[in-house]
C-alpha cells in the first residue's frame, strides 16, 4: 500500500487515517477549530500546544445575512477543540453551531475554549424580572449534545468564579487563571518599586494574591454606593504617596471605574499610574477616553477579546493569553 493519506469508512462515517511505514493507523492528534473572530488567537494556541491539528471550516454568508458553515475536516473519533468567545450574540451562535456540528459528525470529545465570556457581569438578578444572561448563555452551550467522551468548557478569568457552575448536564466547566501571563505583565509595568492597586473591592482577593506573589504592597480603593449605578470613592486602604501604582482589574469596558480609581490614587499622591487587565472590551471611544484623561502612562491587556489586537498601539500593549488557553491540551 502506498504511503499516502487516505480515508476509510468508520462506524459513523469517514474516519481519519494516516500512513506510518506503509501501515495505516488512525490519527490521534486533536483538532482545533475557531470562530472567525478568534482565528488569530487560535493560531497562537496551536503554536504553543504544538500537537494540535487545524480543523477546516467552509463559511459564507447569504445575501439575506444567513450564514453557511460546513465542517471540511474529518472529525469522526477525533478529540475536537473549539476556540471562540461570547462577546456578542453572533459570536455565541457561531460557537454553538460549530460545537453542535462537530458532535453530529462524530467527534470523540468536544472542548469549548472561551477566552472572553460575554455577559459575565450579568451573573445574578438585582431587580425583579432581570434575566441572568450569564446563565442563559451557559445553558445554551450546555444544550449541545454530548460527544462520546463528553463535553467540557474552559473559561479564562471569568468575572465571577461561580460561572462554571452555570453549565449543566453532561458539560463540565473549568476556570483557567491568567496568572502565568498577568504576573509578568504587572512586574513589567511596575518596574522595581510599585504598589499593586485595585479599582474597588470586587477584585481585592486577586489583587492581594498577586501582590503576595510579586512581593509588593497592595492598595484598595474604598467606595460607597450612592444608588443602583452610582458610587463615590471614600478613600485608599494604604499610603501610595510618591510611589508608582499598577492597577489590576479583570476587565476594562468603558473605563469609567478605572478613571475614577485613577483619580483617587493621584489625589492620594501616587507618582504615576499604569493598568493591567485580562480582558479589554473597549467599545468605540473608550480607549481614547482613557488616553486623554492623562492619568495613565500605559495599559496592558491580553488578547482574550478581539478588540485588543485591533486597538494595539503605543498606549495599549497586548500580550498573548495563548499559553494559558493551550495548557489543558499540551
Amino acid at each position: 500500500m502506498a504511503a499516502t493519506l487516505v480515508h476509510q469508512i468508520g462506524p459513523l462515517g469517514l474516519a481519519p487515517w494516516r500512513s506510518v511505514n506503509d501501515h495505516m493507523v488512525m490519527s490521534t492528534k486533536s483538532l482545533i477549530f475557531s470562530t472567525p473572530a478568534y482565528a488569530p488567537l487560535t493560531a497562537q494556541v496551536i503554536a504553543v500546544a504544538a500537537d494540535l491539528e487545524t480543523g477546516v471550516i467552509e463559511r459564507r454568508d447569504f445575501p439575506d445575512g444567513e450564514r453557511y458553515q460546513r465542517i471540511a475536516s474529518v472529525v469522526d473519533h477525533r478529540d475536537c477543540v473549539v476556540l471562540g468567545g461570547t462577546g456578542c450574540d453572533a459570536d455565541t451562535l457561531d460557537l454553538f453551531d460549530l460545537g453542535a456540528g462537530l458532535v453530529a459528525q462524530g467527534a470523540q470529545s468536544l472542548s469549548f475554549v472561551i477566552p472572553y465570556f460575554g455577559y459575565g457581569t450579568m451573573d445574578r438578578p438585582v431587580k425583579p424580572g432581570e434575566i441572568v444572561t450569564a446563565k442563559t448563555r451557559a445553558l445554551l452551550l450546555s444544550s449541545v449534545k454530548p460527544a462520546r467522551a463528553g463535553n467540557q468548557v474552559f473559561l479564562l478569568d471569568a468575572h465571577n468564579e461561580g460561572l462554571p457552575s452555570y453549565f449543566e448536564g453532561a458539560t463540565r466547566a473549568f476556570h483557567l487563571y491568567g496568572e502565568p501571563v498577568i504576573l509578568p505583565a504587572i512586574r513589567a509595568a511596575g518596574g522595581d518599586d510599585f504598589v499593586l492597586g485595585s479599582v474597588d473591592g470586587g477584585r481585592a482577593k486577586w489583587v492581594g494574591h498577586f501582590a503576595d506573589e510579586l512581593g509588593v504592597d497592595v492598595a484598595l480603593v474604598l467606595k460607597r454606593r450612592l444608588s443602583g449605578v452610582e458610587t463615590e470613592v471614600v478613600g485608599i486602604s494604604a499610603p501610595v504617596r510618591g510611589r508608582r501604582v499598577v492597577i489590576y482589574d479583570d476587565m476594562i469596558r468603558t473605563g469609567g471605574s478605572l478613571i475614577s480609581s485613577g483619580e483617587a490614587y493621584r489625589k492620594e499622591g501616587a507618582s504615576s499610574l499604569a493598568v493591567v487587565a485580562t480582558h479589554a472590551v473597549l467599545p468605540d471611544g473608550a480607549l481614547e477616553r482613557l488616553r486623554e484623561c492623562g492619568l495613565f502612562d500605559s495599559i496592558t491587556v491580553t488578547d482574550s477579546h478581539p478588540r485588543a489586537r485591533a486597538l494595539e498601539g503605543d498606549f495599549l500593549h497586548v500580550i498573548s493569553c495563548a499559553p494559558v488557553l493551550a495548557a489543558p491540551f499540551c
